[in-house]
């Protein structure tokens, strides 16, 4: 009698579901951040780049005072190259970025089945 062994490619599907509809919603979002750069960039014939730091502004500006005690109470080191570099991005590449981890993360993991050998 053969024994099920427990392997991981047996995920639930409902959490690939969850990671791929984050990593899509990032994409999407990223999209259209970049048009709405574009068409501002458009407008008024100069380029704008809306950063990370100005998005998280116009979201919830004291989530972001907060953010620099947290980061460095788990490493100082950890906010000044890191943070800051990331914060200064565009914001669009930053969700793109992230976008693409989550949908590589939720995708399904193909398993060769059945070599033939001689």
């Amino acid at each position: 009698m053969a024994e099920y062994v427990h392997s991981a490619y047996d995920e639930p599907a409902m959490i690939r579901f969850l990671f791929r509809f984050v990593g899509l919603l990032c994409l999407a979002l990223a999209f259209i951040l970049l048009v709405y750069d574009g068409t501002k960039s458009i407008a008024d014939q100069r380029i704008y780049i809306t950063s990370v730091t100005d998005m998280w502004v116009a979201a919830h500006e004291a989530s972001l005072t907060q953010l620099r005690p947290a980061v460095e109470r788990l490493s100082v080191w950890l906010w000044d190259p890191v943070a800051v570099k990331i914060l200064a991005a565009p914001s669009e590449l930053v969700l793109a970025v992230i976008g693409m981890v989550f949908i590589l993360i939720g995708r399904k993991k193909r398993r060769l089945i059945g070599y033939a050998r001689d």
